[in-house]
């Protein structure tokens, strides 16, 4: 995986609606734009320290999009969705990576390395292209970003 930088429409969207979710009291986790099939969607991750709920996805939606149709900042069409980051986020910036330590993640390989794939365990450094996860108190993987598929927040379930 790549740490993500914006493309010029993602932050463009970013800094437009930074000031509503601040105002609103939520954080911006990401904000994609990216094409599946025929369409075009605009996402914006939203987050709280308390969670995110149907109701805060619906109190941001409005704000962004008369926004966005007010600056008409996309020429092209395309479909708006405001959501929660979810339990399970993706860490994609080096922020998400800077604020996570500490946190229990999931990290899976693109191949084995070391015959091994997946990985689970508390997030304890970041540099830049490494992480280090704690698996249990033996055992630590060093493992580089670029070799990795994805690294996100896991959250243990019990039903």
């Amino acid at each position: 995986m790549k740490i993500k930088k914006f493309g010029g429409t993602e932050k463009l969207v970013y800094d437009l609606v930074l000031p509503i979710a601040e105002e609103l009291g939520y954080d911006i986790w990401d904000v994609s734009f990216e094409k599946e099939g025929a369409y075009w969607y605009l996402r914006v991750f939203i987050d709280h320290e308390d969670g995110i709920t149907i109701d805060d996805c619906e109190k941001m939606t409005r704000p962004v999009s008369d926004i966005l149709d007010e600056k008409d900042p996309i020429s092209q069409n395309y479909i708006l969705e405001v959501g929660s980051a979810g339990l399970e986020r993706t860490l994609c910036q080096k922020w998400h990576f800077e604020s996570c330590i500490g946190e229990t993640v999931q990290a899976h390989a693109i191949r084995p390395i070391g015959g091994e794939r997946d990985w689970i365990g508390e997030l304890t450094a970041f540099d830049g292209e490494k992480i280090t996860v704690a698996v249990d108190e033996e055992k630590t993987a060093e493992l580089n970003i670029a070799e990795l598929a994805y690294v996100k927040l896991y959250a243990e379930i019990d039903f």
